[in-house]
């Protein structure tokens, strides 16, 4: 048997085995064990065969190098910060052209360059040696631009091409819908929309409860990769106090749109719930209050809504203005007429609403007036009623009539839209994205 076959036993194992006097069953057991560690860096199998490596050489036939040029030009981009100076944001855009400083710090047609507005973004183009191409400001809507021109600048104003995403959020809340909003890193015109989609529905004065949770997909419209507003909500969900409610927007064919359920009914009643979106009610409905004034106990046949003088009253549904003065109890009041039987008042307010006068017909959430404290009130806030048949009703309880479903000729288009929709609402509320803590 060849040396190679056989384990390595090491000579100081082989000494302390004899020394020790062990019996040749322990060598025997030992033996393999000792192979093992010997060889234990190589695996079973493995081929050690001498890899022969021979080197190729490859002639590359390069493509020609060009000329350098004369000029290289970069963009530079620089969001605008508080304590930014007009002479500050050219520096750090590494403008070093007197000529175009010059020009941007007194041209009236650059007016609009130099109003610096925190967040917004402005880029240059500019000459290797700083001299300015090109600046392009951002405004959100529009973008401002001042090109070379010869021996000066053009200055212009044009449409931003604005890229639409859609985005989704979730979030719970903890106190207000604002609160919950802004935490989530919503707009407040997203804020506003939930309110105003929900508000016939949900009274977010007195049934928003800690624990209701809110979906919604929307629009977003970005400038070169930054957010610079939002658009439409396309679909939402409201969780108060256990029950769902949905949303999914609609447009028609004429252009006109509204919020339905998934299976095609309108979430849209004929009266809002209130006419103010955020503020809390100082005074119910009731048929013994004593008056702060008058200081005598006389029913109380309306709403007061405490809120900050000169926010906006809403018309709670379309109708026509009979009502448009001075009372020396409601002060400044509003009352419109809907669908002849029913009339909604709105009291001490500081102002009207533009056009509002008699005859005038208004919307449902046009802005009819705003709040104030005229006649007989105490503080700023909005006195509002609801009558049928010249009965008064508390707003807060009584039934509102619902708006018109879509038409079974619609049905296969509506469905189209909102199935996916639904969908993207479901995956929200599931994977629970963006929950609050």
């Amino acid at each position: 048997m060849s040396q190679e076959n056989n384990p390595i036993v090491p000579e100081a194992l082989l000494r302390l085995i004899r020394s020790s006097g062990l019996r040749r069953a322990m060598l025997a057991s030992i033996l393999p064990f000792v192979g093992v560690v010997a060889a234990f860096g190589i695996a079973p199998d493995t081929v050690t065969d001498r890899v022969v490596a021979s080197p190729v050489v490859e002639t590359v036939a390069l493509a020609p190098i060009s000329a350098p040029t004369s000029e290289e030009t970069y963009w530079r981009e620089e969001r605008i910060q508080r304590s930014d100076t007009f002479a500050s944001l050219l520096s750090r855009l590494r403008i070093e052209d007197a000529d175009a400083v010059r020009f941007l710090r007194a041209s009236a047609d650059a007016k609009g360059l130099r109003q610096l507005v925190p967040g917004r973004i402005v880029r240059a183009h500019t000459s290797d040696d700083g001299r300015l191409l090109e600046l392009r400001y951002s405004t959100g809507l529009m973008v401002l631009t001042a090109k070379a021109d010869g021996d000066g600048y053009k200055v212009a104003e044009e449409v931003a091409p604005l890229e639409r995403r859609i985005m989704m959020k979730s979030a719970e809340i903890k106190s207000s819908l604002f609160a919950a909003t802004d935490a989530a890193r919503l707009n407040d015109a997203v804020a506003g929309q939930l309110a105003d989609i929900f508000s016939t529905d949900i009274d977010f004065h007195k049934d928003l409860r800690r624990g209701d949770r809110f979906t919604v997909v929307y629009e977003m419209f970005f400038d070169a990769g930054e957010p610079v507003r939002s658009g439409r909500v396309l679909a939402a969900e409201f969780v108060n106090q256990g029950k769902a409610y949905q949303a999914i927007w609609y447009q028609h064919s004429n252009g006109q749109g509204d919020y339905y359920t998934v299976d095609g009914k309108s979430i849209k009643k004929a009266f809002l719930r209130s006419p103010l979106e955020f503020s809390r009610i100082s005074s119910g409905f009731t048929q013994a209050r004593f008056h702060p004034i008058l200081q005598r106990w006389r029913a109380h046949k309306g709403i007061d809504y405490a809120a900050a003088p000169g926010t906006g009253v809403k018309a709670t549904a379309d109708g026509i203005v009979e009502t448009a003065s001075y009372d020396r109890g409601y002060g400044n009041v509003v009352v419109v007429r809907h669908q002849q039987k029913y009339t909604t008042l709105y009291g001490h307010l500081s102002a009207f609403g533009r056009g509002v006068s008699r005859g005038a017909r208004v919307s449902q959430g046009q802005v009819i007036g705003y709040v104030g404290a005229t006649g007989l009130a105490t503080g700023p806030h909005l006195h509002y009623e609801f009558r049928i048949n010249e009965v008064h009703q508390d707003p807060l309880q009584v039934a509102m009539p619902e708006a018109p479903p879509i038409t079974s000729d619609l049905r296969f288009r509506f469905d189209t839209i909102a199935k996916p929709m639904a969908q993207r609402l479901g995956l929200l509320r599931q994977t629970n994205l963006a929950r609050l803590d």
